[in-house]
């Protein structure tokens, strides 16, 4: 199949939820951390390396046939905020509508049987991206760049933050974004002989707690 399908499943127009979360940068914004392009630059960064990178091992190897009941396992592992748990298990049963109706998947229906509350959406999109015939590494890619597009889009509606200098902040971080990827990617690789403690289990703490606070607010943008 056509490394189109890429362009398609990395797009934020793929109806998969994800332009309803900020990935964190809200209450970021809201505490200060993030005023301009430049912040926004090193908050993305910082995702990128710690929870972008373990999205993007956990998609590598879903695509690469790992089984996903197992590597949804090892998602909870590490994801120790009871939010952030709840959003990706929401993303990933919406991915899975998507890319259901996108490439229709035998395997896709088996894990929506067996999560019945969704499994972690990189899960779901690593399996989306085997079924469209992409390898490990394009679901890295689509992994990680999710995790840096998504706060960038939010941070243009949060800041009024002109959109030239948040897509040129995403630029600057490409190079480092398939580092990460190809890292994510070999990691993957490793899961048939060492199973999923081959993956990465990078953590930003500050992301965590800060998602949990989010959750309580009365009054947000976002739903995460």
């Amino acid at each position: 199949m056509s490394r189109a399908a890429l362009l398609v499943l990395a797009d934020g127009r793929f109806p998969a939820g994800g332009h309803a979360h900020s990935g964190g940068v809200e209450a970021a914004v809201a505490s200060g951390a993030v005023r301009d392009a430049r912040g926004l630059e090193e908050f993305c960064r910082g995702r990128l390396h710690t929870a972008g990178l373990v999205a993007a091992a956990l998609a590598a190897a879903a695509s690469a046939g790992y089984d996903p009941l197992a590597l949804d396992e090892a998602a909870d592992a590490r994801t120790p905020a009871p939010a952030l748990r709840n959003v990706a298990r929401r993303l990933g049963r919406q991915m899975v509508r998507a890319a259901q109706a996108t490439w229709p998947s035998p395997e896709l229906t088996a894990l929506a049987h067996a999560r019945p509350r969704g499994a972690h959406q990189p899960i779901v999109l690593g399996l989306a991206a085997r079924t469209a015939g992409l390898t490990p590494l394009d679901a890295a890619h689509a992994a990680a760049y999710e995790n840096t597009s998504g706060p960038a889009t939010a941070a243009v509606r949060l800041l009024s933050l002109d959109p030239f200098e948040a897509t040129a902040a995403l630029a600057r971080l490409s190079g480092e974004l398939g580092q990460v990827a190809e890292r994510a990617a070999r990691a993957a690789a490793r899961t048939e002989t060492e199973g999923t403690t081959a993956l990465p289990s990078a953590s930003a703490p500050l992301l965590d707690i800060t998602a949990q606070h989010h959750a309580d607010w009365p009054v947000r943008l976002f739903a995460s």
